[in-house]
C-alpha cells in the first residue's frame, strides 16, 4: 500500500496531519484527466472537467455515507464555514457561535471577522475536555444559535462526540456545524448518523488531495431556509442558462459552489479520495491505532485522533534535535510534538519513536 503514495525522500513522514503524501493515482489523474485534456481540447475541455468534480464528490458520499448531491467544493473549511453563516435566516439579535477553546483559531477568525454581519463568537474554556457531553451541554445555553464542533482536536488529538453533541443541539433549535479536517481520511464518519446541519472538510491532510480541494456537506432536510450571499453562476439552478435577469439557486448543496470553479485541486485529490476508499478506512484506522500503541503502550488511543500529540515538557528541545536527527518528517506545537502515523508508516518506524519517546 505504500506504493500507492509518493513519500518524500528522507526519514521517516508523520507530518499527514499537516500535509498528507501525494498519491499515484492523484498525479496520473493531474496529468491525464486535467493537463493532457486542456492541451488537446482547449476552451472544449470544460464537460470532461466537470467530471472530476462529480467522481469527486461520489467519492466523498461513498466515503462518508452522504450523498454525492449533499457536497459542495470549497477552497477550504474556513471559506466553507463563512459561507454557511451568512446564508442562515435572520434572526433578532446576534447569532452566537460556540466552539471549543481548542478548535483550529481559523474558525474562530472567521466567526470574530462576521461580527458586522451579527455573528458572536464564544468558546468554551480550553482547560474544559472536549471530549466531554456534559461540557458541551452546559455551554449550549439558549442563547447559543450555532456550535461549531472540532471532530478531532489538531494540538490535543482529543475526540469531540459529534452524534451527542448534535443531537443537543438540536433539541435546542440550534445549527450544528462539524470540523473534520483532522479526522477526515482516517477515521470513519457516517454524515447520516451524524445528522449535523453541516460538515466542513479538508483533503490537505488525510485525505493526500493537497490545498485548494476543500468541501462542505449540507443536510439535505435543513438546506432549504439557507440563501448564500457569496455566490456566482455555478450556485445557480442552471448554470448555463445565461439569464442576468433570473438568479435561481440550485437545489442542492451547489448553492454554495460559487463562480467559475477550479478543477486542479479536485484532480488531485480525488486520487487520494479513491486510493483511500480503495485501501479502507476502517483498514487505515486499525493500523493507525496499531502503530500509536506501539509508540506509546500505555496510553488508550480509541478517543484520540490519527496524531500523537506528544507533551515533552523540558525534553522538547532534545527530542526535536533527535527527530531532525533522524531526517524525520514533523512537526512542534510549543513543546508538544505532533507525529501521525499514516498506512506508509511501518512498525520499525513506530519502534523508533518508541525508543526515542518513552524514558525507561
Amino acid at each position: 500500500m505504500r506504493d500507492q503514495f509518493i513519500i518524500p525522500e528522507g526519514g521517516p513522514y508523520f507530518l499527514t496531519h499537516s500535509t498528507g503524501p501525494l498519491t499515484v493515482r492523484g498525479l496520473k489523474y493531474l496529468r491525464d484527466s486535467y493537463l493532457t485534456p486542456w492541451t488537446e481540447k482547449g476552451g472544449n475541455v470544460w464537460p470532461e472537467w466537470l467530471v472530476i468534480i462529480d467522481r469527486f464528490r461520489a467519492g466523498l458520499g461513498k466515503l462518508f455515507v452522504g450523498e454525492a448531491d449533499d457536497f459542495c467544493p470549497q477552497q477550504n473549511v474556513s471559506s466553507g464555514l463563512t459561507k454557511y453563516l451568512l446564508s442562515l435566516p435572520g434572526r433578532k439579535g446576534p447569532i452566537k457561535v460556540l466552539m471549543h477553546g481548542h478548535a483550529f483559531p481559523s474558525m474562530g477568525f472567521v466567526v470574530q471577522a462576521l461580527r458586522s454581519a451579527g455573528h458572536e463568537l464564544v468558546l468554551i474554556p480550553g482547560q474544559l475536555p472536549a471530549s466531554d457531553i456534559n461540557v458541551w451541554a452546559e455551554h449550549l445555553t439558549d442563547d447559543i444559535g450555532a456550535v461549531l464542533i472540532t471532530h478531532v482536536h489538531s494540538n490535543t488529538g482529543a475526540v469531540s462526540p459529534v452524534k451527542e453533541i448534535a443531537a443537543t443541539a438540536r433539541a435546542k433549535d440550534v445549527r450544528t456545524l462539524v470540523d473534520v479536517a483532522q479526522s477526515n481520511g482516517i477515521m470513519p464518519i457516517n454524515l447520516k448518523d451524524w445528522n449535523a446541519d453541516a460538515v466542513f472538510g479538508s483533503c490537505v491532510k488525510w485525505l493526500s488531495g493537497g490545498p485548494g480541494a476543500g468541501w462542505m456537506w449540507v443536510n439535505p432536510e435543513r438546506a432549504d431556509d439557507l440563501t448564500p450571499i457569496d455566490v456566482g453562476w455555478f450556485s445557480h439552478e442552471d448554470p448555463f442558462e445565461f439569464d442576468i435577469h433570473n438568479f435561481r439557486y440550485a437545489g442542492s448543496a451547489k448553492k454554495f459552489w460559487g463562480g467559475t470553479p477550479s478543477i486542479a485541486p479536485y484532480a488531485l485529490a480525488l486520487g487520494g479520495v479513491e486510493t483511500i476508499l480503495e485501501i479502507g478506512i476502517d483498514k487505515m484506522r486499525a493500523h493507525n491505532l496499531e502503530l500509536m500503541q506501539t509508540v506509546l503502550p500505555d496510553r488508550n488511543f480509541s478517543q484520540n485522533g490519527g496524531t500523537i500529540c506528544f507533551d515533552a515538557d523540558d525534553r522538547a528541545e532534545a527530542l526535536s534535535a533527535k527527530l531532525t536527527a533522524e531526517n524525520a518528517f514533523f512537526d512542534r506545537r510549543d513543546n508538544t510534538l505532533r507525529l501521525s502515523l499514516h498506512i506508509t508508516n511501518t512498525a520499525e518506524e513506530a519502534q523508533m519513536l518508541r525508543d526515542l519517546l518513552v524514558r525507561d
